[in-house]
């Protein structure tokens, strides 16, 4: 692999593995938000958001970190009021209780307003916000990140869509196209300095997870796994503390818990799924720690590389492509080849593809634990030399195109899926 390869595929992960406090879509509107205000230079009197049916189902039932809230308005309010741009997906980590009480107000005199945008990308955010004659807009768009668009008063600031970035889920970018062998590679062979930063992940996800175990979040998954009951019939193993590590982190922050996390491609919950499995395990084996940061950027790297055809959000759940990437960490910690990687992937393909994604919410948890389930079970299989076969399903001899036959599902085929469930979410009586 040549260095600029190198340096580009380190460029990439340290754009995908970033710190994120809260779920990433509604704390993607409140930074949209917090940008809206500051362009308006003070606090709005009206905010008006638009969103696309991706973000609105993954907003509307996740814990709003420190609120004990749920739901966009709330994180729409905190944007505009203490919400700094700056801080990227921390945007909220300066919230204080008179904010919260503020936020609150705003919400019950009705200065917000939130509706669908449709025939946009599926991650697009559209926040306006006015007081008196002054009025701002702020669009992001394709990444959480990513503000392509500002105005002030009818006067653009920013318009990154006129240099090419579109706001369309088929346009093409210029970023580093991976394979299989390509992650591989680039995990095994780089040397450790160049790489020891993805320890970070591990520290600061280990911190979600311990932090979790002190209170009681969400469906408290991780002690239920650890709990009288779990032991009794689960047992006391590598894999069962996995499974509450893993879910202790996701269950903190699906419930609203102000606690960081290093999150994947957009995803906290990824960044989770693709770290602690991997982590529990190389310490219940004290493996080195070579083998724990070569684990982990083989684990973090083939999520990044499969989300790049599978999209920011889609129908399929993201524990389906976190797991794999855990899976793959975990096969060569017990010692697994390049063939036993691939075989493993393979097995995670042909066995919990089509879960569906029915927005962010407590009980990811349980899907996050489905996942690392699934990783230990596809590891196992393949230091077996057990693989599903081409004759099976979606199948291919080739490891790269079994991946693509999994992300055309997700992204084309699960469409009308991710439509249904936004339509049963928003039409419940509750």
């Amino acid at each position: 692999m040549n260095k600029t390869t190198q340096t580009q595929i380190i460029k990439l992960i340290h754009q995908e593995v970033i710190p994120a406090i809260g779920c990433t879509e509604p704390v993607a509107v409140a930074l949209a938000a917090a940008k809206a205000a500051e362009v308006l230079g003070c606090r709005p009197e009206k905010t008006e958001v638009f969103l696309s049916a991706n973000i609105l189902k993954n907003a509307m039932g996740v814990g709003i970190p420190g609120t004990g809230m749920v739901g966009l308005p709330i994180a729409i309010a905190l944007g505009t009021l203490i919400g700094k741009s700056a801080y990227g997906l921390e945007v909220l980590r300066d919230l204080t209780p008179e904010a919260l009480t503020a936020g609150k107000r705003m919400i019950e005199d009705k200065c917000i307003h939130i509706a669908l945008k449709e025939n946009v990308d599926k991650l697009y955010i559209e926040v306006l916000c006015s007081a008196g004659d002054e009025t701002s807009r702020v669009i992001i768009c394709h990444e959480h990140t990513n503000i392509v668009y500002v105005e002030k008063n009818g006067s653009v600031l920013t318009d990154l869509r006129k240099e090419g970035v579109t706001c369309d889920a088929s346009a093409e970018d210029d970023e580093l196209k991976l394979s299989f062998s390509t992650v591989y590679e680039f995990a095994m062979e780089m040397p450790l300095d160049e790489i020891r930063f993805i320890l970070e992940t591990a520290d600061l996800n280990r911190k979600a997870a311990e932090a979790s175990l002190k209170g009681n979040f969400g469906h408290t998954v991780s002690k239920t796994v650890s709990g009288v009951y779990g032991r009794k019939y689960m047992g006391d193993s590598a894999y069962t503390h996995m499974l509450a590590m893993t879910a202790a982190a996701c269950d903190a922050r699906m419930d609203g818990a102000m606690i960081p996390v290093m999150s994947n491609s957009g995803s906290g919950n990824q960044g989770i799924a693709a770290t602690l499995p991997v982590l529990s395990f190389a310490e219940d084996i004290e493996c080195s720690e070579e083998q724990l940061i070569r684990a982990l950027m083989l684990s973090h790297l083939m999520v990044i590389y499969i989300k790049q055809s599978l999209g920011r959000l889609s129908a399929l759940c993201g524990c389906v492509v976190a797991a794999t990437g855990a899976s793959c960490g975990i096969t060569y910690l017990m010692g697994g080849n390049k063939v036993q990687i691939s075989y493993a992937i393979k097995n995670m393909i042909g066995n919990i593809t089509g879960m569906i994604c029915d927005g962010a919410k407590p009980s990811c948890a349980m899907k996050v634990s489905s996942g690392v389930s699934t990783a230990m079970l596809s590891a196992l299989m393949a230091m077996e030399n057990k693989v599903v076969t081409p004759v099976e399903g979606i199948i291919d001899e080739d490891v790269d195109k079994s991946i693509i036959n999994l992300t055309s599902i997700g992204s084309k085929g699960m469409e009308a899926t991710d439509k249904l469930v936004l339509d049963i979410m928003t039409g419940k009586s509750c």
